[in-house]
């Protein structure tokens, strides 16, 4: 298991502050026993840190025609909506939830070209909440298969304070390329054509590039 680049800053000041905090707390302490449950508490806290960046080495399904999960998590919505700032159109929109032990990286569900790629600044509702995806901090990815556009959306949750993404307009990219990373709880949004052949359903547990969502329309 790998640490994701986006964690070495953090996880470095994170046992700079635990490390001082245990030290300093262990010295106003004369209980021994006082003292090993604040090393521990510190210790444990340390591993939950650097086990949230950790960065799994898995292999894309190989199927030409199916989009598979962008990140790990549940599903929570499964539905068909209208999308308004880029496809334009009702479409079906299947949305995962990360928890905080969830794998944070997230992947290209297709193979195709970036066409568009937006950051939008935004609030800090829960992830869970239904407007969440239009009033939260978010990116917007289109990747278009073969003339089909898949719209990918990061947000971020009450939690999560940081989306990364590293999509950039007119790259040619492939399912298993990473597509960023979000920092401490957050969800995913896929919108797919109405066409498109579900795969999952609501409450599903979901692994990243392991787990098919939908087969596009031929």
């Amino acid at each position: 298991m790998r640490i994701h680049k986006e964690g070495y800053k953090i996880i470095l000041n994170s046992f700079l502050i635990i490390a001082v905090l245990v030290t300093a707390t262990c010295l106003l302490l004369t209980n021994p026993n006082a003292r090993y449950l604040a090393i521990g508490g510190g210790l444990i806290l340390f591993i939950l840190i650097v086990r949230f960046f950790r960065e799994p080495k898995r292999e894309p399904v190989l199927d030409e025609s199916a989009v598979i999960a962008p990140a790990d998590g549940t599903i929570v919505i499964v539905k068909k909506v209208y999308e308004p700032e880029y496809l334009k159109a009702e479409c079906t929109q299947v949305s995962i939830f990360m928890s905080v032990f969830n794998v944070h990286a997230n992947w290209f569900p297709v193979n195709g070209k970036v066409l568009y790629y937006k950051y939008h600044p935004g609030r800090y509702l829960v992830a869970m909440h239904p407007k969440s995806s239009e009033k939260n901090e978010r990116t917007t990815v289109v990747t278009e298969r073969n003339g089909i556009p898949i719209l990918t959306r990061q947000i971020a949750g009450y939690i999560a304070r940081r989306i990364v993404c590293y999509a950039k307009e007119g790259n040619n990219v492939k399912m298993g390329d990473q597509m960023g990373f979000i920092k401490f709880g957050s969800r995913v949004d896929l919108f797919l054509p109405l066409e498109s052949r579900i795969q999952v359903t609501k409450g599903q547990k979901v692994k990243a590039l392991r787990t098919i969502i939908a087969k596009l329309p031929e």
